[in-house]
């Protein structure tokens, strides 16, 4: 099998998923064919830790970045066909030519996941849009296959699919056969100081390496400081020439 966990859709939702499954130590990969919708975004202005708001493009790639860094392969390529089951796994196409297995398969491709039509997964049409429907977890009516953020009919806030994205990924997790208690850093001691072996998928750390993790954050978090060079995408309805 090529990989544990196939994410279909690299936005705010599908690797916030994977940063979950990867650091679990499931074989994650994100297949992508385009840019998230972040990069319309002319300023995020809602999210958390950000107390004058931040470039939403930046905010995409440095997230990127830590999903890369939790474990994330990715590729470049459009997802066209799914087939198969959780039992037997499913075979992935991309680009209608290169194929590749998947245990698990997270639909987080807003706002077309036709690719998943031969499998059955129920789905609500609302006009041109096409929502999965899901349980509280993320789970569709197919085992197996998934759906993460907008695609599921969340709000369309970057906190918020983010957030459904990390329910989906701790849920594949949970449903996985990997050790996993819980993904939490703690001090030294923390559960050994009580005669506790550290659980699954958490860790201890002492001062040193504390401080070593705090100063490899504020160095990538000073990717922040710096101006990208881009500018936000506008809508593909709107030809540039008409704006003021």
């Amino acid at each position: 099998m090529d990989c544990d966990v196939c994410i279909v859709g690299g936005g705010v939702a599908g690797l916030s998923a994977g940063i979950f499954t990867a650091r679990a130590g499931l074989d994650t990969l994100v297949v992508n064919d385009g840019e998230s919708i972040l990069y319309r975004n002319a300023h995020l202005e809602n999210f958390p830790g950000f107390p004058e708001g931040v470039d939403a493009r930046r905010f995409h790639q440095q997230t990127r970045a830590q999903a890369g860094n939790a474990g994330c392969e990715f590729l470049t390529g459009r997802v066209t066909d799914v087939a198969g089951d959780l039992e037997s796994g499913f075979t992935v196409t991309v680009d209608d030519d290169a194929e590749l297995t998947a245990g698990r398969i997270v639909a987080a491709s807003w706002s077309d996941a036709s690719y998943l039509d031969g499998l059955g997964v129920d789905t609500e049409d609302r006009g041109s849009k096409t929502f999965l429907e899901v349980d509280h977890a993320g789970r569709t009516n197919v085992e197996g296959i998934y759906a993460a953020g907008r695609l599921a009919d969340q709000y369309h806030q970057a906190i918020v699919c983010a957030g459904h994205g990390a329910t989906v990924g701790l849920t594949i997790v949970h449903e996985s056969d990997v050790n996993f208690y819980h993904d939490w850093v703690t001090p030294k001691g923390y559960f050994t100081g009580r005669g506790r072996d550290v659980p699954p998928g958490c860790a201890e750390i002492d001062d040193e390496e504390r401080l070593v993790r705090d100063e490899a954050a504020r160095e990538a978090n000073r990717a922040y400081a710096e101006p990208l060079e881009d500018e936000p995408r506008m809508h593909p309805s709107v030809d540039p020439d008409d704006i003021d």
